[in-house]
Formats: structure tokens, C-alpha cells, sequence
């Protein structure tokens, strides 16, 4: 028995203006998530830790397959272009999401971390001297401390509320109906 075009949501149905909002905002969202990131590390001074680098990871794969799709939405390519970066977008939004839930376990004591948890220096270093006496004297920050806490959560656990929610979104979007 077959189906009715959009009957049922499926990676091959057509796509519409929904999915095009969605690929945009969820594209938008994801590139704030880890511009801020990086504008923590670089603006702010915060060095991350080994695993506040690999939650970014997810992102950096996510954002250009999703930009791939938002194009291909605004130029009317193949739903499986469109539906498949959102589902793409979807599952780096989870794996970034295990890892923030993973960064803030160890963050709150609840687990121990990896032993080999450190991150290398971050920040411009004026000449080849400075960045000589800069790496032997840096000390990388620990997995299972918290740069800081707003609202009583780490940059982890913030990662995992905003990842969690796009997901969301992305998945509204991978397998909703082409409707308005």
C-alpha cells in the first residue's frame, strides 16, 4: 500500500517552507552555540579542557552538511538534500549533547574522568621565546573542574540544554510535514 505525498513523514518526502525555517534556524543556532564557544576561549580567556574541545567537534561536522541543506532548501534540491542535513544536524546535536551530559558528570564529581583529560595552550603568544616559557609554565585546565557556572551550570551542561533543543528542532524539521 502505498502513501499519499506527505502522508507520512520520511527522509523522501518533498520538503517546504517549514524545513527551509527550520535548516536556517537550527543552522543559525548551532553556529551561535559554538561561536560563543570560541568567543569564551578567545575574548574571554576561558581555556577549554580536552573534552570542552571535543563537544565542539559535532558542531564543526553539523554546520557545513546543514548549510549544504538550508542551500539546497532556498534552491528547492531534493527533500533527502534538505531532510537529510537536518537529520545530520540531528545526530551531532545528540553526540554533542552525550558528551556535554558526559563533561558535566565529571564536572559535578558524579564520575571520574579520562586520566589523559588536558588541553593545550590557548591565546597568541608574541614571539617564539614567550611561547617556550608559556608552554612549560602553562598549566591546562582539568576535565572536572568548571570554568564557571551561570544559573548553577557549566559551559557543559549549557552545551546540553541548547544541543538538546535544536535537536529537537532538527528533528521537527528532518521529519515533519511539508507544511507551512
Amino acid at each position: 500500500m502505498t502513501a499519499a505525498p506527505n502522508s507520512q513523514s520520511s527522509l523522501l518526502n518533498t520538503s517546504g517552507p517549514m524545513q527551509t525555517r527550520i535548516a536556517l534556524i537550527v543552522l543559525v543556532g548551532m553556529t551561535a552555540v559554538v561561536g560563543s564557544a570560541l568567543a569564551f576561549e578567545h575574548i574571554g580567556g576561558y581555556a577549554p579542557c580536552a573534552l570542552c574541545l571535543e563537544q565542539r567537534d559535532p558542531y564543526y561536522l553539523g554546520i557545513p552538511l546543514l548549510a549544504l541543506g538550508a542551500i539546497g532548501a532556498l534552491l528547492k534540491w531534493p527533500a533527502c538534500v534538505v531532510r537529510g542535513g537536518l537529520m545530520i544536524a540531528f545526530f551531532c546535536l545528540l553526540a554533542t549533547a552525550a558528551l556535554g551530559a558526559y563533561h558535566a558528570g565529571i564536572e559535578w564529581g558524579w564520575w571520574p574522568g579520562p586520566a589523559s583529560c588536558t588541553a593545550g595552550m590557548t591565546g597568541a603568544v608574541g614571539d617564539s621565546g614567550n611561547l617556550l616559557n608559556s608552554l612549560v609554565n602553562s598549566k591546562p585546565p582539568s576535565c572536572d573542574e568548571a570554568a564557571g557556572r551561570f544559573l548553577g551550570l557549566s559551559f557543559a551542561g549549557w552545551n546540553v540544554v541548547a544541543a538538546c533543543g535544536l535537536a529537537v528542532i532538527a528533528a521537527k524539521g528532518a521529519f515533519g510535514k511539508a507544511t507551512v
